[in-house]
């Protein structure tokens, strides 16, 4: 039996020690805080896809990873009796003008090529679409995407968590390195992780960015998510509603939250006018890992025999989770690399 260890209890670390446990090895994942303390246990939740142009191997490698998302987290729930209040409920996008609904239009052309009849892109009247939350749009049509789906961070995570301890795993907190002689293992440690990952000039592969993000009171479970103007409004199964969420590159403290979040609340009611009024329940701060590639990396770590790197998923990686747990799983178990062009740690160092 193969034994795996992995440092880090974020969505990727999670993802990863889920995937080489069903594969029959024996996993001890090490966390040096708690499970989802970083970036991975927040509010917002939101699996959206990139627009369907300008395909590229990341796109592709996101479109598969959503597509497997329904019976991944369904698996994770069974395993461990965990609810990661997953639900493949669609998207709505407010279109704001002409131009933007010719743009709209043209990629619905291309996703029903890209996306081969799995899911739907689609412009219709805003009095067509799914019911929910309640939404203004200036041309009153949307984009609805049926791929789109939401999940609840933090929950998700004490659901994979779960899931790996009824599979008999190992789970360690408050340690920071792997037990001497410990092979393989798999660095899943953020945005530390990221500075961590030298290139031969001597440069971190990726650094933090901040996020602050809104839960309200607002159940509209059945509804779904809200994309506008570059915030996500996503009601959750629990009668909550997330609201995020800022991208702050310069910051002192990665987990104080301030004014930018009554800005983001003011916004998200601007589109949805119910949420003007709804009691703010819980105020977020994170910082999430960005590769300098903008992709996740993936793969062995150069220089260091048998260990390899999952990190980096920055805004997608819960989206991206089950499609990097099974890449990692083949080539830590079994020495198969099919990792996607642009995601390889050797190729962006």
């Amino acid at each position: 039996m193969a034994e795996v260890t992995v440092m880090g209890g974020g969505i990727f670390g999670l993802s990863v020690a889920w995937a080489c446990l069903r594969r029959g090895a024996r996993v001890r994942l090490i966390e040096a805080r708690r499970i989802g303390a970083g970036a991975s246990g927040g509010v917002v939740g939101a699996l959206a896809p990139h627009v369907p142009e300008n395909w590229n191997p990341k796109k592709a490698f996101q479109l598969e990873s959503l597509l497997m998302a329904s019976g991944w987290w369904a698996d994770v729930a069974r395993a461990g009796g965990g609810a990661p209040g997953y639900g493949r409920l669609g998207r709505l996008q407010p279109l704001a003008d002409a131009a933007a609904v010719t743009r709209a239009r043209a990629r619905a052309d291309t996703a029903a090529e890209l996306w081969q009849g799995r899911a739907r892109w689609e412009v219709v009247a805003l009095s067509q679409a799914p019911a929910g939350l309640g939404v203004e749009s200036p041309t009153g049509l949307v984009v609805h995407d049926t791929l789109s789906a939401r999940l609840h961070p933090a929950r998700a995570c004490a659901a994979l968590a779960a899931a790996l301890q009824a599979g008999g795993a190992e789970i360690v907190a408050g340690r920071i390195a792997p037990p001497s002689g410990a092979a393989p293992v798999v660095w899943a440690t953020g945005h530390e992780g990221l500075a961590a990952l030298m290139d031969t000039s001597g440069r971190p592969a990726g650094t933090g960015v901040k996020g602050q993000a809104l839960l309200v009171e607002h159940a509209a479970p059945g509804a779904p998510q809200i994309f506008a103007d570059g915030l996500h409004i996503v009601p959750h199964a629990d009668g909550t509603t997330a609201i995020g969420s800022t991208s702050e590159r310069v910051f002192d403290d990665g987990a104080a939250t301030d004014a930018r979040l009554d800005t983001l609340h003011a916004r998200a009611a601007a589109v949805c006018p119910d949420l003007a009024d709804a009691p703010v329940l819980a105020r977020w701060a994170g910082v999430r890992p960005r590769a300098r590639s903008r992709a996740p990396l993936l793969g062995p770590w150069p220089g260091r025999p048998g260990h390899f790197v999952a990190n980096g998923g920055f805004k997608i990686g819960f989206g991206v989770a089950p499609g990097v747990a099974e890449v990692m799983a083949d080539l830590v178990l079994e020495g198969r690399d099919v990792i996607p062009e642009g995601f390889r740690v050797a190729d962006c160092l």
